[in-house]
This record gives C-alpha cells, structure tokens and sequence, in this order.
C-alpha cells in the first residue's frame, strides 16, 4: 500500500497536498474546512502591511465550453489585521498539529520590517516561512512582491535580512514573469533560503467586455493587469521547474511545486520533474476542498499500479528525459495509422494535415461518408492528426525508424551528412 506521507524541509504532513497561499488559506475557518476534508498542509495567505482590496478581483478564461480553463485575479496579500491572522493560526495549530502550517511573508522592503515579521510568524508555532516574491500585481507598484523576484540581488538581499532571525524553514517563492527562473533562484539559495517554491502567477489580461469594452475584472470601469492561474498554467510552471531540478546548484534544496495542478495526475507530473509536494489553488477555488479525496486516492492507486512505496521514490524521475534539441536521435521516426473502426468519419484529421501540415492523409470520397489514409511516404509524424482526432486511440502513431544507429544533430553536422537523405 503506497505512503503518501510528505516530509518537505523536514516539515511533515499526511499527503503532500498543500493549499497554496490565496484565497483558501486566508482565515480560519476556510483553513479548518481544508483539514477536516483531508489536506495535508497550508500555506497561510500573505502576511504583511495591511492593504485594502478591490471589488471585483476575479476573471477566468473559458475554451470551447469548459470554464476557467485559466483564471485570473487581482487581489493583493491579506486585508485583515496581522495579529488575527497570527492568532487564528495559533488557533488552528492547536486544533491539527499534524497538518503542515507554513505562513506567507511579504514584509516592507527594509531589514527591520522583515526581521519583525519574521519573528512574529515563527511566534506563532508555524512549521516554515515562504517569502512571497512572485505577487504581479498591486505590491509590485510598491517595490514587493514581484519586483523583488525578477532581480536577484534584491531577492538576496531580502533573504539574507530573514535567515538572520528565522529559526524554522525558509522557502522562497518564485516568480514566472522572468526569462528564468534559475537566476533568482541560485541567488536566493545562496542567500540561505532552504527551499523554493514555484509559479507565483503570471501576469495577464484574460479577456474584454465587448459591449462595455472594459478588460475584466470590472473596476468601476478599469481594470489592470492580474494574475494568472489555473490549468492553463500548468505548461509554463512544469518547464520552469523542469530548469530549476536540472540545475547543479538549485536542485540541491527541495523544491515545492505550483501552477494548474487540478488532479492527482498533475500533481505526479511535477513530482516527477522535480517538486517534493505541490500546492494547488485554483482548483480547490473551482470545486472546493473536497476534490483532496480524489488526489489523494488517484495519486495511491498510481503507486501501486508502479511499485512506488513512497513519495521519494519517484521524485525527479523524468527530469533526465529532458535534454537539449542538438541530443535528440534524428534517426527516431514514427508515422500516423488511422484504426479504421474507430473511426467517425469527421474528416479533422485531413482538413489540418491538408491546410496546415503534410499533406500526408488522402481522402476517398464516398456514400455514406469518406474515409480517410495515411500516405506513409509523407508523413513525418508531427502528430497533428492524432492531436485534433475526437475518438480516443483511433489515430496512433507508429515506429518507423530512418536507420538502425542513434544519430543526433551534433554528430550529424560533425559527419557532414546530406540533409536531403533525413
């Protein structure tokens, strides 16, 4: 029976399943709900000066019928008191000692402020700290949040202020709105920061009002820039994970995965490319707390099926599987084949290799309907077609190998070889 027992920095939870720092996290009573329904830790909304919200805060962007295929918001760090979020997580450390509580800082950018911060948190029992470097919105105009992650002296810096007092584990949180991630990461894990956590979200637009022509969310007639979310995320956030697990110097701290998790197969995706637990928000903010069942059993049955005892043994299993272009085999060739019982006759297939492929899908018109074929000779195995087919494995892809040795690009050139024989 697979353990799904985490221990991340040495803090322990039942799964490793965490809330990330948002909306869930903000107060006791959603905190609580969260644990009652199984999750195995927290990451407590931003603490830091006090600041006032707007309203609305939400928008989402919906593709070809499902909703909040991404969501977008611009809500800033915690708008209520410090000392009630402190007690409250006193309260709720007392009530689940066994749940991970680690609290979200974004103090004021001076060595005082953080320092105060700081000690204040860790007063409180909590397990960890995560720095918040990644907010894209509203805290960035005030030099924090994001404006501190895209340059890494002053992430240093920051780091170097909170590993002088901090006293439990210290994670810094990244941000996406960078060409990499590795700079502020290399720099904040020689500040001394024990781990790292990523994406924060990344800046957007997700849509406009076209009768009012005001981008959404709606204030009073503007709007700014938010923060995206949500499974249309999950691409960017794996890559940018992906850099920080292949990095000599970044993956030697433990690495908490963020960005689209919505289910238990997302969540051992970013496991096996890197992160030790991830965190999930937005799809508990799309379907409440109870969807922790779900991750928890899919990702225990997953185990099973591979042998896999622990969370451990499979961390960064794939990171090796990502190479460079110049090293893949260029000898490597597959081909599509169309499962002509499978088939319905929708003709999507020949419409996209036709108008914007190959060319490689002839087309046999008849009554009742056509049928479609793989020309074998042209077809280079992009797999396009397989890509827009409706009907699960109707279209597959097949080996077809260009020669018997591994030849990649870098001794393809070193040989001097003909391009027109590949």
């Amino acid at each position: 029976m697979a353990n799904l027992q985490s221990t991340f920095l040495g803090i322990k939870s039942p799964n490793p399943f965490w809330l990330a720092s948002a909306p869930p996290t903000d107060k006791k009573i959603n905190v609580l709900r969260a644990f009652e329904a199984g999750w195995g830790g927290v990451v407590w909304k931003t603490l830091g000066s006090q600041v006032k919200n707007v309203s609305s805060r939400y928008s989402a962007m919906d593709y070809n019928g499902r909703r909040a295929v991404g969501f977008n918001n611009i809500e800033l760090i915690s708008d209520r008191p410090l000392e009630l979020n402190l007690r409250e997580i006193r309260e709720v450390l007392k009530e689940f000692p066994d749940r991970a509580m680690v609290i979200s800082l974004m103090a004021d950018n001076d060595r005082i402020s953080w320092h105060e911060m700081v000690k204040k948190a860790q007063d409180t029992g909590a397990h960890g700290l995560e720095l918040n470097f990644g907010c894209p919105h509203g805290m960035v105009e005030r030099g924090m949040g994001a404006s501190v992650g895209q340059d890494p002296e002053i992430a240093k810096m920051v780091v170097e202020w909170v590993m002088e007092v901090a006293t439990i584990p210290v994670i810094t949180k990244l941000t996406p709105n960078v060409h990499s991630v590795v700079p502020a990461g290399k720099a904040v894990i020689a500040a001394g920061s024990n781990g790292l956590s990523l994406i924060n979200t990344i800046q957007s637009i997700t849509g406009i009002n076209l009768d009012t022509l005001v981008p959404n969310p709606n204030v009073g007639g503007q709007s700014v820039y938010g923060g995206y979310c949500g499974p249309a995320v999950k691409p960017i956030a794996l890559k940018m994970l992906t850099t920080l697990a292949q990095n000599e110097q970044t993956r030697l701290v433990p690495l908490s995965g963020i960005g689209g998790i919505s289910t238990w197969k997302d969540a051992v995706e970013f496991i096996l490319l890197g992160a030790s637990n991830v965190q999930v928000c937005t799809a508990a903010m799309i379907s409440g707390f109870k969807i922790i069942t779900d991750l928890c059993d899919g990702m225990s049955n997953w185990m099973d099926e591979k042998g896999y005892k622990s969370i451990d043994d499979f961390v960064g299993l794939s990171v090796p599987k990502i190479t460079k272009w110049e090293a893949l085999d260029i000898n490597y060739h597959i081909i599509a084949n169309i499962d002509q019982d499978k088939c319905i006759h929708c003709g999507l297939c020949y419409v996209s290799c036709e108008d914007t492929s190959h060319q490689s899908i002839s087309i046999a018109r008849g009554m009742p309907y056509n049928t479609y074929a793989i020309k074998e000779d042209e077809c280079v195995g992009c797999n396009l077609c397989k890509i827009v087919c409706p009907v699960v494995d109707c279209i597959t892809m097949v080996e077809q190998r260009k020669g018997d040795e591994f030849l990649n690009w870098t001794e393809f050139q070193k040989r001097g070889l003909p391009l027109n024989d590949h």
